[in-house]
């Protein structure tokens, strides 16, 4: 798997890797250089209709293994992803930027996703309805068939293996479309399971721009989607599904707050938030973009969350730093262009801010204090690795400031007080809410947002509901006929 400036990579479609319709070709590039790693092929609709195709193809097939041999064959693909452990990092570290470490344990998340909805595969039953003794009524629950799934760059084996392994759990065939900047686990991930016998056409990988994201998201060929990525985009995709009446999974994005109250331990509240905001250079739809903290604590709070932000030491994802280069060189502009914003509209730098000069995309830990509520670096997601810290006078005041944004992702509490912490958790408007931790969820738990930050589930059993769906039978015991 050893990548080098020689690879050009195909398309992954029926099992084999294939070269696009068109010999135009994409670039990948290292985020900490800015130098280009493989090249790898522009799919065209012409490629998406083919892929879709093989899908739609083999869905009969794919559908009549038995709920054990599917589950086994899950079982085979994370198998697979841990024999291939140490080069999936380094892939994915050096296509992302993301530290190494961090790079490894979205390896392990891949390999669990399969696990277990390889778990699960024989245990989506329907259930029995009572009417009467003259009719038997029953549910049955079936997949959609073709599951078109869009990827985007800040987690991207984790995230395919999110939405691939409970797809095919429930019986459906897929077409994966990755993000431009970070395409190659994807293809890697299509190779392994292929390997571990996942039959031809179940898993297909389409690779480009956004022509081939626009065609899967609008064919007619497909029977469901799931996206991840930004709420425009989101948006897009629901218009062209509506077209088709197609069912969508959307995980948009969020703008989180983390709320500080008085009795909490700062030492430990500061850690878990700095990890909340730093971790992957802050492009995580989940990350604590926002601490709201009593004012009685501020000052000292801040204290130690900028401790925590200078001691991070940032480099190449492959060299393991704390911190990686943000991924790509538009998005590192839109960034920067984020901290100049908050200077101008009069928040408090209280650390960080210059970007590196250096090659690469690096923008340091970045804390601002003194911020409003409604400053668009509070509004806004920026989804690099800058803090908003907002000052609150009592709990009402906190939620009003933790709800008064559009998204509804995630959100925390820290409190010594449980009681105290369990109620503030229920009047965040989110779809997961953490208490004196942050990213507190994992594979088996449900994930997904509220207001403009989605629609549906990932993770946990309740992903399975995207990909299946309940056909009811009713039959008559009536001795008479009728």
């Amino acid at each position: 798997m050893i990548m080098n400036l020689n690879d050009h990579y195909q398309l992954h479609i029926d099992g084999e890797s294939v070269p696009a319709s068109t010999d135009d070709a994409l670039v990948t590039n290292d985020p900490a250089t800015g130098e280009p790693i493989a090249k790898f092929a522009q799919a065209t609709t012409a490629d998406v209709d083919r892929a879709v195709g093989a899908a739609r193809e083999a869905v009969s097939a794919w559908r009549s293994k038995t709920p054990v041999e599917r589950g086994q064959i899950l079982q085979d693909v994370a198998t697979q992803i841990r024999a291939n452990a140490d080069d999936l990092a380094q892939i994915e570290s050096r296509d992302q930027g993301k530290p190494l470490t961090q790079a490894q344990s979205d390896v392990e998340d891949a390999a669990r996703y399969f696990e277990y909805y390889a778990g699960a595969a024989d245990k989506l039953e329907g259930k029995s309805i009572p009417r009467g003794d003259e009719t038997l009524d029953m549910t049955v629950r079936e997949p959609y068939g073709v599951s078109g799934q869009i990827i985007p760059w800040n987690f991207p084996l984790s995230i395919t293996a999110r939405g691939v392994a409970p797809a095919l759990a429930a019986g459906n065939t897929v077409v994966v479309k990755p993000a431009p900047t970070t395409p190659l686990s994807a293809l890697h991930l299509a190779t392994l399971c292929r390997d571990a016998g996942v039959p031809d056409g179940v898993v297909n990988v389409v690779t480009g721009g956004t022509a081939p994201g626009v065609a899967l998201t609008s064919h007619d060929g497909v029977d469901q989607l799931t996206f991840t990525g930004s709420v425009p985009t989101g948006q897009a995709v629901m218009k062209a599904a509506a077209e088709t009446i197609t069912p969508v999974t959307l995980e948009l994005g969020g703008k989180n707050p983390a709320i500080v109250m008085p009795d909490a331990d700062l030492d430990a509240a500061a850690f878990w938030i700095a990890t909340g905001i730093f971790t992957n250079a802050g492009q995580i739809c989940s990350a604590a973009d926002r601490a709201l903290v009593h004012e009685s604590i501020y000052d000292e709070f801040i204290e130690l969350l900028v401790d925590h932000a200078v001691s991070y030491d940032l480099g190449p994802g492959t060299d393991d730093p704390d911190m990686g280069p943000l991924n790509h060189a538009e998005h590192f502009e839109t960034v920067v262009d984020y901290i100049e914003t908050g200077l101008e509209d009069g928040a408090t730098l209280e650390t960080g801010g210059e970007p590196l000069d250096e090659d690469g995309h690096f923008v340091p830990p970045t804390v601002f204090s003194d911020v409003d509520p409604e400053m668009r670096i509070a509004q806004e997601e920026i989804f690099g690795p800058v803090l908003a810290v907002i000052p609150f006078a009592d709990r009402t005041e906190a939620l009003e400031i933790a709800n008064g944004v559009e998204f509804g992702l995630t959100g925390g509490v820290f409190s010594r007080d449980i009681t105290q912490a369990l109620g503030i958790a229920r009047e965040i408007d989110a779809g997961g809410v953490y208490v004196n931790e942050w990213f507190g969820g994992s594979v088996e738990t449900p994930f997904g947002g509220m207001k403009q930050s989605g629609i549906g589930r990932e993770k946990g059993l309740e992903a399975l509901d995207s990909y299946l769906q309940t056909k009811n039978i009713a039959i008559n015991l009536d001795e008479d006929g009728h």
